[in-house]
């Protein structure tokens, strides 16, 4: 929260006073507001009473359907009781679809419900004794035609010791005898994109950014020195890259150890990110990534998504782009400020090229089906290797291949650098969207002065096999395939939306089956610990015959389970530095991991 924001005050006598004070203090009228009491955090339920102001006859109220995934998720299916009142009196109020509803009445109407979430991770909603995470699009109903409008949210029955943290502007106030924090938005989408915690966290500022870098901590496993020096290399790096600080202050919002409930990843926002992780050791990836989507995908943006729409699946073609190039820069910030070796950053291209390869589905799916098909991850069937590609892992070596052409037909006087850069000049600061994959296409013609339309054609809209090895050679580097042996797990893994880990399948015969573990099973724990951030990868780098001991949930109850990891012969690709370069392609190698250009 940007202090020089808050607002202090005292309320006027019930809801529309205390948001008439709040927005007299920030110079706005708000004409939507939310009522939300924390009041039984033990349940599960939060307490919601929507006030739409000047109705005539009858408003359509709706709960998005989808939000921080692209998943249909349903949030209507957490609401019960939705009863209204115009003024004091009840107001008839009609079911139309699954998430829709009219409410007849005139004046001020006033929709109540209540909501249960206690699903943890960045993607999720939560509410119980330990703590608050809300993403305010699971809970809160809207307006379709008056998302424009100013709103304001009351927080209320807020537990004792508790404390909340929010990128909008907040204020303190005293209602009575109860204290309640005040939240404003500019509209609806800001106040959803504007995720909420509440508790007794650790908050912070890192050290020596102006704006300001705010950083909420609910966990432990942590230390604050390397969370600190984590943060400040992979901030300073990405703004230094992209010339460019589109904020007045930023929140990292972090669940770490036991808080992360074993759900990991990151979502980002356009003034904060939420990142769960098992251990403080794990930040500096996920935060390299959801950092750098200040701009691509916030401010740099496609216009497939664009208005949003919370009712129904929204397609893009550009998530290859969005989400992959934004994996790229992850890992080029990691090299670039220090945090990896090159060795490591070799590695990951390494262990991405294998990803790609260990799919069938690769031979067929190119990186634009595989964003479309982003709204089919929910299903467990669609995330085996047969049915389909990560646009994270494809997009992240495109990314890498068109990265090291541009420097190579421009003799490395020009990077992707200098297309980020340049796209988010000409669209995200004059607030314009980009036309899907053609405005990539054509501001890297820009730049390196050269046609890409092959390529795109090619490897971008089809899936012909990508030139990994010929590419490579450009920047000094080559690819080579190596058989090993190591664990076969014995079963698949899938994501839910909520961010839990889930048994997709049992191979027949194998350790984990003898052991009972089953499809559906959500894992909790790994060897006693959290569970690796990248569980899949983790298991293939134990050996043959290791004894695994999973913590599982069952039907809502907890299990054990040990057996051996069995064995399977893999073949991986490795990325290495040529010794034969040429003078150029060693200058491509050192721009490519240094992060410069250095013409000849």
């Amino acid at each position: 929260m940007n202090d020089s924001r808050r607002i202090h005050t005292r309320l006027l006598p019930g809801f529309l006073g205390c948001l008439f004070v709040l927005c007299a203090a920030t110079g706005s009228s708000a004409a939507i507001g939310y009522t939300v009491s924390l009041e039984h955090p033990e349940k599960h339920l939060f307490y919601v009473e929507m006030q739409l102001p000047q109705v005539t006859g009858s408003v359509v109220v709706q709960m998005p359907a989808w939000n921080a995934l692209y998943q249909i998720r349903d949030f209507s299916s957490h609401m019960r009781e939705v009863t209204a009142f115009s003024g004091d009196k009840p107001a008839p109020v009609e079911k139309l679809d699954k998430q829709t509803w009219r409410v007849t009445g005139d004046g001020t109407i006033k929709v109540r419900y209540e909501t249960y979430w206690d699903e943890a991770g960045p993607f999720a909603t939560q509410l119980s004794s330990e703590h608050a995470f809300i993403n305010l699009a699971m809970i809160l109903l809207y307006v379709p035609e008056r998302r424009a409008e100013n709103i304001g949210v009351t927080v209320r029955e807020i537990p004792a010791g508790w404390r909340l943290a929010t990128a909008l502007p907040t204020g303190d106030a005293e209602f009575g005898r109860a204290h309640v924090i005040l939240i404003q938005a500019k509209n609806f989408d800001e106040l959803v994109d504007s995720p909420v915690e509440a508790g007794n966290f650790d908050e912070f500022d890192l050290p020596g950014f102006t704006p300001r870098i705010h950083i909420v901590i609910h966990g432990d496993n942590w230390k604050r020195d390397r969370v600190i020096e984590t943060l400040r290399r992979v901030c300073r790096y990405e703004l230094d890259l992209m010339q460019d600080t589109p904020f007045e202050s930023y929140t990292f919002f972090f669940h770490i150890g036991k808080a992360a409930g074993g759900a990991g990843g990151g979502m980002e926002h356009s003034f904060s990110t939420a990142i769960n992780v098992p251990a403080d050791e794990f930040l500096a990836g996920v935060s390299a990534h959801e950092f750098f989507h200040l701009w691509n995908v916030k401010r740099i943006r496609p216009a497939s998504l664009e208005p949003v729409d919370y009712s129904k699946e929204q397609w893009t073609r550009a998530l290859w782009f969005a989400e992959g190039f934004t994996s790229a820069y992850g890992s080029y910030t990691l090299v670039r400020s220090g945090l990896w070796n090159k060795e490591q950053f070799y590695t990951d291209l390494g262990d991405q090229i294998t990803d790609l390869e260990s799919r069938p589905a690769n031979r067929w799916k190119s990186a634009e089906e595989s964003s479309l098909d982003a709204w089919l991850e929910k299903y467990a069937l669609y995330n085996t290797p047969d049915e389909s590609v990560s646009y994270y892992t494809k997009g992240q070596v495109l990314g890498v291949l068109l990265d090291i052409l541009i420097r190579d037909r421009t003799n490395n006087s020009a990077s992707l650098d200098d297309v980020l850069r340049t796209m988010n000049k000409e669209f995200a600061k004059q607030g314009k969207t980009y036309r899907d994959t053609l405005d990539v296409r054509l501001t890297m013609e820009k730049i390196a002065g050269q046609s890409f339309e092959n390529f795109f054609q090619h490897f971008v809209a089809a899936a012909e096999p990508l030139p990994y090895k010929e590419t490579l050679a450009l920047a000094g580097l080559e690819l080579q395939a190596k058989s090993i042996n190591r664990a076969a797990p014995g079963f698949a893994l899938s994501r839910a939306p909520s961010g839990d880990i889930r048994v997709a399948g049992v191979v027949l015969g194998s350790g984990a089956a003898v052991a009972g573990l089953r499809d559906g099973d959500v894992i909790l724990k790994v060897n006693d610990a959290a569970i690796p951030r990248r569980l899949d990868r983790w298991l293939r780098q134990q050996k043959p015959g290791d004894r695994i001991r999973l913590q599982i949930r069952r039907d809502e109850q907890g299990l054990s389970l040990e057996f051996a990891l069995g064995e399977q012969n893999d073949s991986v690709w490795v990325v290495t530095e040529s010794t034969s370069a040429s003078e150029k392609a060693r200058r491509i190698r050192e721009g490519l991991v240094r992060g410069i250009t250095q013409p000849r």
